[in-house]
C-alpha cells in the first residue's frame, strides 16, 4: 500500500512541477524577451557576406568621420517635360535639405536628355550611424521633396531603400506571428475536432516561441549573434511548425495508449518511450542541418543557422516536457467528445493510407519508378527559374524608393544613377582616383572623406544600375585596384550572388553528411537512411522545378534570390526527414516485434500515416504564410518550402518510400541485424518410448 501512495504521489506530483518549472523559466526568459526586437538589425552588413569588397566597405565607412553615409536620390519627373517653376522648386527644396542637413557635397542636380526628369544625388555623414539615425534623415529629407500639380518627387538610392526594407521588416513581426498563430489553430480545430484540444499544443508552442526569443537575445548578448528580420521570422515560424508536428505525433501516441493504460501519467510514459526516440532524432536533424549554416560565408545565412536551431529546440523542449505535463494534469476530457476509454478500441475503417499503402504494396517497382520520374520531370521546371533579383524588384508592392528607381532607368537608361563606392589607403588615394578615371565604364569619380588611413571615393558607372556592363566595370575595379575595396549596391548584390554560390559547395554536404549520421545512428542501417535522403533530394528538386514554373509567369517576379538554393535545400532536407523518421521509426518497431518486412512497411503507413499528413499540412500552411510577406524573398523561400513539405508528406513519404521499402524488404535495413533472414525455431524432439531401443 505504501508504495502505491508513493507512486500515485509522484503521479500527482510530477506534473506540477513540470509546469512550476516553466513559469519558472518563463519568469527568466522576459525581460529578455522582450529585448530581441530592439537589437534585430537589418542594413546592408547584416546581410553580406563576411569576407567581400562589399562588406569591408561597409565597415570602414563605419569607421570614418560621420561614420556611414546616407545616400539617397532626389528625383523630380514631370510627364510632359519639366517646367521652370518644377526647376525651381527642385532648386528650392533642395536648398532646404543641404541648410538642414550636414552633406558630403553640394548637391548638383543632373537633367535628363528628354527634360522629364531631373535627379540630385544627397549624400550625408551627419552624426548618428544606426538604423533610426538612418530613417530619420531620410524622412526628413522626404517630408522636404514635396511634388504636386502633376509633378512627381520620389526619394530613392541605398539609404532611402534601406529605410523602405527595414520599414518592411519591422512590421512583419506582428502579422507573422498572428498569421501563423491563426493558421495552426485552424488546423488543429480540423485534425482533432475538438473545442478544447487545439488550445493545449497552440500554447505551448506560444510559450515555446517566446522563450525562443528569450534565448535568442541572450546569445546575441553573449556571442554577438546576428539578429535579422528575416531569421527572426523563420524562427517563428519554426517553433509553431515544427513544435506542432512534434505534439501531433506525441497526441496520437498518447490516444493510442489512453485505449491500452488506465492512468493517464502511464499512458503519457508509455507514448514518451514510443515517440520519444523519433522526435528526439527528428529535432536532431533538423537542427544539425540549421547549424552547417555557420559554415555559410553569407551573414545572413549564418545568423539563421543559430536562430533557426534555438527555437527547434525551444520547441522540442516545451513539446516534450510542458504539453505531457498539460494533457495529464487535464486527464482524458481534454480529448471530448472523442474521448479514448480504457479498453477501448477505435471503429475499424478504411483509411486513405491503407488504401495507399495497398496500391503501393501490390506494384512497388512501378508506383517507384513512376513517382521517381514524375519528381524528375517537375524538376526540370528550376531551368525556367529568373535570374538573379535586383533590389528593385525585392518588394511584393512598389515603396518609394523602388519608384524612384524606375523613374531613373526610363529617365537615364545609359548611364548609373546608383554610385559605386571605393575605399583606399589614404596613401594612394591620388594614385586610385587616377587608376578608376582611366577604369573602362567609369563615367566619374570624385573624391571624399578619409579618416583613420582609409578614403573614400564616389564612382559613377557609365552603364545602368545592376546592367552588364556596370557588373563588368565593377569586376574591373576590383581587378585593377590593389588593396582597395569596391562596394555599395550593385556591388553588394554582386557578391550576394557569387556567396551563396561558395556557400552551397561547402553547406549542401555538410548537410548531407550531417543528416545521414543522425539517421545511421536512430535507424542501424545504410540503405534506409540513404533512401530517405535520396528522396527529400529529389523533393527539393522538384519543389525548385514547381517554383521556376510559377514564378514568373503566375507571380510575375523579376528575379530569383540568390539565397533561394542553399536555404529551401537546408529546409526542406532537415524538416522533410522528419516525416521520414516517423514513418521509419515506426517500421523498424514493427520489425522489431516480429511483423514481417512487407506487413511492417504497411502498418506503418497505416499507422503514421495520418499524423505525417497533418503534421505536413501544419508545417506546409506556416511556411505558406512567408508568401503573404511583401518580401520577394520570404515569398519564394515560403512558397518552395511549402510545395516541397506537401509533395514529401502525400507523395513521397506515401507512395515513394513505402514501395522502396516493400521492394527491398529486408535489404532496407542492411547492414543491421533486421537485414538478415531469423533462424527457424528448432523443433523438439519427440520423446521416445522406454525401450523402445531395445525392439
Amino acid at each position: 500500500m505504501g508504495a502505491a501512495r508513493t507512486s500515485t504521489r509522484r503521479r500527482r506530483a510530477v506534473p506540477w512541477l513540470v509546469l512550476g518549472l516553466w513559469i519558472g523559466v518563463l519568469a527568466l526568459a522576459s525581460p529578455f524577451a522582450a529585448k530581441l526586437s530592439d537589437v534585430q538589425r537589418d542594413r546592408a552588413v547584416d546581410y553580406l557576406p563576411a569576407s567581400a569588397d562589399s562588406t569591408q566597405v561597409a565597415k570602414i565607412q563605419d569607421q570614418l568621420p560621420g561614420g556611414e553615409t546616407t545616400e539617397m536620390v532626389v528625383v523630380y519627373h514631370r510627364d510632359g517635360g519639366l517646367t521652370a517653376a518644377d526647376k525651381a522648386t527642385a532648386a528650392e527644396q533642395i536648398e532646404r535639405i543641404a541648410g538642414a542637413h550636414r552633406l558630403t557635397a553640394e548637391p548638383q542636380g543632373i537633367p535628363s536628355t528628354d527634360g522629364t526628369t531631373l535627379m540630385y544625388p544627397v549624400a550625408s555623414n551627419e552624426p548618428g550611424t544606426d538604423e533610426e539615425a538612418r530613417d530619420a534623415l531620410v524622412n526628413d529629407v522626404r517630408d522636404v521633396a514635396k511634388g504636386g500639380d502633376g509633378l512627381s518627387v520620389d526619394v530613392g538610392g541605398e539609404g532611402a531603400l534601406a529605410t523602405d526594407a527595414a520599414e518592411i521588416y519591422n512590421s512583419l513581426d506582428g502579422p507573422l506571428l498572428y498569421t501563423t498563430a491563426a493558421v495552426v489553430a485552424l488546423l488543429l480545430i480540423l485534425i482533432y475536432r475538438s473545442p478544447f484540444l487545439w488550445l493545449v499544443p497552440l500554447a505551448v508552442a506560444g510559450v515555446a516561441d517566446y522563450l525562443s526569443m528569450g534565448v535568442a537575445y541572450g546569445l546575441h548578448q553573449a556571442f554577438d549573434l546576428s539578429v535579422s528580420g528575416q531569421s527572426s521570422g523563420i524562427m517563428t515560424i519554426l517553433v509553431f511548425g515544427a513544435g506542432t508536428d512534434y505534439a501531433l505525433l506525441l497526441v496520437a501516441r498518447y490516444r493510442e495508449e489512453l485505449r491500452r493504460v488506465e492512468r493517464p501519467y502511464d499512458a503519457m510514459a508509455a507514448a514518451l518511450r514510443g515517440c520519444g526516440p523519433a522526435v528526439l532524432a527528428s529535432s536532431g536533424t533538423v537542427a544539425a542541418g540549421l547549424l552547417c549554416l555557420l559554415a555559410a560565408d553569407l551573414n545572413s545565412s549564418r545568423g539563421m543557422g543559430p536562430a533557426g536551431t534555438v527555437g527547434v529546440l525551444c520547441a522540442l523542449a516545451a513539446m516534450l516536457t510542458l504539453l505531457p505535463a498539460l494533457l495529464v494534469l487535464f486527464g482524458r476530457r481534454v480529448f471530448w467528445p472523442l474521448v479514448p476509454r480504457y479498453g477501448s478500441t477505435p471503429k475499424a475503417r478504411r483509411s486513405l493510407f491503407a488504401a495507399m499503402g495497398s496500391s503501393a504494396g501490390r506494384r512497388p517497382r512501378t508506383v517507384l519508378a513512376g513517382g521517381a520520374v514524375l519528381l524528375g520531370v517537375l524538376a526540370l521546371g528550376a531551368l525556367n527559374l529568373p535570374g538573379s533579383l535586383k533590389q528593385e524588384d525585392s518588394f511584393t508592392s512598389k515603396p518609394e524608393a523602388v519608384a524612384a528607381m524606375e523613374t531613373l532607368a526610363a529617365a537615364y537608361p545609359e548611364r548609373g544613377t546608383q554610385p559605386l563606392t571605393v575605399i583606399t589607403p589614404t596613401g594612394h588615394a591620388d594614385a586610385t582616383l587616377a587608376e578608376i578615371e582611366d577604369t573602362r565604364g567609369v563615367d566619374s569619380a570624385e573624391r571624399g572623406r578619409s579618416g583613420d588611413g582609409w578614403t573614400e571615393i564616389t564612382v559613377l558607372a557609365a552603364s545602368a544600375p545592376q546592367s552588364a556592363g556596370e557588373t563588368a566595370t565593377i569586376e574591373a575595379l576590383r581587378d585593377t585596384l590593389d588593396g582597395s575595396y569596391v562596394g555599395g549596391p550593385s556591388a553588394e548584390q554582386l557578391d550576394l550572388k557569387d556567396t551563396n554560390a561558395r556557400d552551397r559547395l561547402i553547406v549542401v554536404p555538410l548537410v548531407l553528411v550531417s543528416v545521414l549520421l543522425i539517421l545511421i545512428a536512430l535507424l542501424r542501417s545504410l540503405v534506409a537512411p540513404l533512401l530517405l535522403v535520396a528522396a527529400v533530394v529529389a523533393v527539393w528538386g522538384a519543389a525548385l522545378g514547381i517554383g521556376g514554373l510559377v514564378f514568373g509567369p503566375v507571380f510575375g517576379f523579376e528575379g530569383t534570390d540568390p539565397g533561394l538554393g542553399l536555404l529551401s535545400f537546408v529546409f526542406l532536407v532537415a524538416l522533410g526527414v522528419d516525416y521520414g523518421i516517423f514513418l521509419m521509426h515506426r517500421m523498424r518497431e514493427e520489425s522489431l516485434n516480429g511483423a514481417e518486412p512487407v506487413p511492417a512497411a504497411l502498418t506503418a503507413l497505416r499507422t503514421t500515416g495520418g499524423v505525417i499528413a497533418s503534421a505536413g499540412l501544419v508545417l506546409a500552411a506556416t511556411f505558406a504564410v512567408l508568401a503573404s510577406m511583401p518580401m520577394v524573398q520570404l515569398v519564394q523561400l515560403g512558397f518552395v518550402i511549402a510545395v516541397g513539405v506537401l509533395l514529401d508528406t502525400f507523395l513521397v513519404r506515401t507512395y515513394l518510400v513505402t514501395s522502396a521499402s516493400v521492394a527491398l524488404r529486408r535489404k532496407v535495413w542492411w547492414p543491421g541485424a533486421l537485414s538478415r533472414e531469423p533462424e527457424p525455431a528448432v523443433q523438439p524432439k519427440a520423446p521416445q518410448p522406454v525401450g523402445a531401443s531395445a525392439q
